[in-house]
């Protein structure tokens, strides 16, 4: 069969700081094609909507799948949905990804017959047996499918994530892929899954708390195949096993492979583990985010962290110590006054590492979706984006929004100005040199993608598909939150195959 992969556009955040390749899509896309599967991908991040059509057109696709890992994005692909069924009303239309997972019947019901089935949990072991479906019947017995007419088995999970081999050689813009001054940056995946629970993360509830680990063996040949100079670890704790950590060092240094890597971790797994991350930057590792979420402990026991400010701060003297660059992810909540941004600001500007907001936002598969006590003040998918307010301001929203930017546009002109920019012009002008303009570009668009005006602006749009109404969840056992259930022991699953 014919399948065309489509990512949808990129979201505010990603306009300016980074915009990273759809390492998911093409795994999905590796695993169709060693099913026997012609694949292309449109990369809706990087391209515009003429070279969908185009594609789609000439391609003729018998199945168009479109990744939703954003609930932002739901309202775009029911739009490309939509088109898909008018030029060609046979195509089979299905959804996949992080978000739908969550809301995969209502977006069915608002898609009015355009999305045939939404595709729950991991793509890769789903997707060719859908293929197949969809060609021969028994749709009703794809693991993790949701059609019009229900639910069928439960979502199917990898006993490991050494394959498929993600199909980078589909990506048409590959050097459009940066985060920061990594410029252009391909981005891997060691592991898989997160043992913590946040009480704002659904990366648990997708996966059930279970947690998997890429061997050295593959991670070592795959990051030999690619081809640029920097590369985003995408796990969303990197190295919380220490051996494992240094197990992949070691395969990279028998490689003899150098790149410039970021990741992301959490502090108490930096505190504990150093030596791993010292190991690492032996190897390039240069930068990091690090997801503090508060400065203060009455905020980190709100988003359920398990870590101290105390612990927060002695992680960032250890990345100082060890020449690695941070980037603090802080969470605004609507209810801070001016006050409280101002006391943000300050903190900004005390530290040397790079501070970036993300407003609270209760997201379905989150546990604040369940017991979020204020009442949603929009349920427009497109402002699920981690920049805008939905539930209530305590400042009027016009206010929330001045100081939101007035603290980000401080923080920018700290890290992205000019005088930032001209002791920059070392990487600047190798990024050049080699035709890299994304880090370039990125430095002074700061004010025409972040002002109050349109981000209130945002809210005064005409809604047509919105999110279901919050469920009150008592949350006694937790396993009602997941997608997916730990895998069977491999024995055990080998049978049921």
């Amino acid at each position: 069969m014919r399948l065309l992969l489509v990512h949808p556009s990129a979201l505010m955040y990603s306009e300016i700081f980074l915009r990273l390749e759809p390492l998911g899509l093409e795994r999905v896309a590796g695993a169709a094609r060693d099913a026997g599967h012609e694949v292309r991908v449109v990369d809706l991040q990087v391209t515009g909507e003429k070279e969908l059509a185009r594609t789609f057109s000439s391609f003729r696709p018998d199945a168009l799948g479109v990744s939703l890992n954003y609930l932002a994005n739901i309202p775009e692909a029911i739009a490309i949905a939509r088109a898909a069924k008018r030029t060609d009303p046979g195509c089979f239309v299905f959804f996949g990804g992080h978000s739908v997972s969550f809301v995969a019947e209502d977006v069915l019901a608002q898609s009015e017959g355009a999305v045939d089935a939404v595709v729950r949990g991991e793509g890769e072991p789903a997707v060719p047996l859908l293929l197949a479906a969809v060609r021969d019947g028994g749709l009703e017995t794809v693991p993790g499918i949701v059609t019009p007419a229900g639910r069928g088995p439960g979502p199917r999970m990898l006993h490991g994530i050494d394959s498929p081999v993600p199909a980078r050689d589909l990506m048409r813009h590959r050097r459009k892929y940066f985060i920061g001054e990594l410029d252009p940056c391909a981005s891997i995946e060691f592991t898989r899954g997160c043992p913590w629970d946040c009480s704002f993360c659904s990366a648990w509830t997708f996966y059930g708390r279970s947690y998997r680990k890429a061997s050295p063996e593959a991670a070592g040949a795959e990051m030999a195949s690619i081809q640029e100079p920097n590369v985003f670890i995408v796990d969303d704790v990197a190295f919380i096993r220490p051996e494992h950590g240094h197990a992949i060092a070691a395969e990279l240094e028998r490689r003899r492979i150098r790149k410039q890597y970021y990741l992301e971790t959490r502090s108490d797994v930096l505190l504990r583990n150093e030596e791993v991350f010292q190991r690492w930057t032996r190897l390039g590792l240069q930068y990091m985010f690090l997801g503090m979420e508060a400065i203060d402990a009455e905020g980190l026991d709100l988003y359920r962290k398990r870590v101290t400010p105390d612990d927060n701060f002695r992680a960032l003297e250890v990345a100082r110590r060890l020449g690695i660059n941070v980037a603090i992810n802080l969470i605004v909540d609507p209810a801070w006054d001016e006050e409280r941004f101002r006391l943000v600001r300050e903190f900004a500007l005390a530290v040397p590492e790079i501070v970036h907001l993300t407003v609270m936002t209760p997201y379905p598969g989150t546990e604040i979706w369940h017991t979020e006590s204020r009442k949603l003040t929009t349920r427009d998918y497109r402002l699920f984006d981690i920049q805008h307010a939905v539930v209530p301001t305590t400042l009027p929203l016009d206010v929330f929004y001045r100081e939101l930017v007035r603290t980000q546009a401080v923080i920018n002109r700290k890290h992205l100005g000019l005088r930032t920019a001209l002791g920059a012009l070392r990487v600047l002008g190798g990024n050049l040199a080699r035709g890299q303009t994304n880090f370039a570009r990125m430095l002074w668009k700061f004010n025409r993608v972040y002002n109050p005006a349109r981000q209130l602006a945002d809210h005064r749009r005409p809604v047509r598909y919105e999110l279901p109404l919050p469920q009150h969840l008592e949350i006694g056992n937790r396993q009602e939150l997941y997608v997916h259930s730990r895998p069977a022991p491999r024995r055990e699953a080998e049978q049921t195959e």
